[in-house]
């Protein structure tokens, strides 16, 4: 059942449209600077980011894994990883813990060395659910054993779940249970496409977790993904109307920076550099891609590779014209925002 639905959601997010409504990272705009006074081979955009060094401000969002032709997946998103020294994520490990077969498409990933790895599990796991036991602190290291991993992404998809027939709806002591396991496992809490509001970054912070990855409204909408795989007609109407459901990228990222001092990492509808300029000026520590990354996978014209460099290049290229050297000057930049982010923001 999970090895199935895993591949569903890879092969819907290819064939269908299920990115939100609105991108949200239209409504921001810079200021221009006509003469920048700096040289553009200057501008450096490497990070640290926890305790990881990276060469650009970027990571391989946590996107797949746990089924036949996952592994080629992975393999090539960590080489490219590696190469650029960015940080990189796999997808929810759940199916490794229930089908030793299936291990292999995320251990491909040990065999490579980006500069931070993170593995994944779901918040629901935490817990004992109808059909499954809770997480047990030795799978949680097992996790990252497989992976070579630094840090255990523990992702919070409660609206996918809501809108699967077969979703785990069991959530109270979730918290109780993350604070538990990040007492002993590093963890990242991570949303996945309805964003973190700043009392749930508080909770997050208060838990023990190393950082957060906001994942907002924008990018991929899971709901989306689900209307398209439910056959049942309810659970079809429900989906489709929880579609653009959450909190917008851009406002979950000025919302929990201004409430936590954890670092964060900006997810959801970031697609190019110009938006990952645009997520740091707002205060992400980092930003994650996916959408984006899994197109250009699928993409026989252009490889991960050169995706990545010309994000890179779009980023230093927006640094240029707003006269910044190092990336943390894009904190101070002018920012104006518009449209319907501006009545979100104000």
């Amino acid at each position: 059942m999970i090895e199935s639905r895993k591949e569903d959601h890879v092969k819907i997010s290819l064939k269908e449209d299920v990115d939100s409504s609105k991108n949200y990272w239209e409504d921001i705009e810079f200021y221009h600077h006509s003469v920048p006074e700096i040289d553009f081979q200057d501008i450096d955009i490497g990070v640290d980011f926890l305790d990881k060094s990276l060469d650009a401000p970027l990571m391989i969002a946590g996107m797949t894994g746990g089924y036949e032709g996952a592994e080629d997946f992975n393999e090539r998103l960590a080489s490219v990883a590696e190469t650029l020294g960015i940080g990189f994520g796999v997808g929810s490990q759940r199916a490794a813990l229930e089908n030793d077969e299936l291990r292999k498409s995320y251990e491909t990933v040990a065999r490579y060395s980006p500069p931070m790895v993170l593995g994944n599990i779901g918040a629901p796991q935490l817990i004992k659910q109808k059909a499954s036991e809770a997480l047990s602190l030795a799978e949680a290291n097992e996790l990252l054993e497989m992976i070579e991993g630094d840090y255990l992404a523990v992702h919070f998809n409660y609206l996918q779940e809501a809108v699967q027939p077969e979703g785990d709806l069991k959530a109270k002591g979730v918290i109780d249970s993350l604070k538990e396991l990040s007492s002993k496992v590093p963890t990242i809490a991570k949303e996945t496409g309805a964003g973190v509001s700043p009392q749930t970054a508080l909770t997050f912070q208060n838990a023990g977790v190393k950082a957060i990855d906001v994942g907002g409204k924008g990018g991929t909408s899971f709901s989306a993904v689900e209307h398209y795989r439910n056959q049942e007609d309810k659970m079809k109407t429900i989906s489709k109307n929880l579609w653009n459901w959450g909190i917008p990228t851009p406002v979950s990222i000025v919302e929990c920076r201004g409430s936590v001092s954890l670092p964060l990492i900006a997810t959801g509808g970031i697609k190019n550099g110009v938006q990952v300029a645009k997520a740091i000026s707002l205060g992400a520590d980092i930003v994650g891609m996916a959408g984006g990354v899994l197109r250009a996978l699928a993409d026989e014209k252009r490889t991960v590779e050169e995706y990545f460099e010309r994000v890179i290049r779009e980023l230093k290229t927006v640094m240029f014209l707003l006269g910044c050297e190092e990336i943390d000057e894009l904190l101070n930049v002018k920012k104006i925002f518009t449209g319907d982010l501006k009545n979100w923001i104000d």
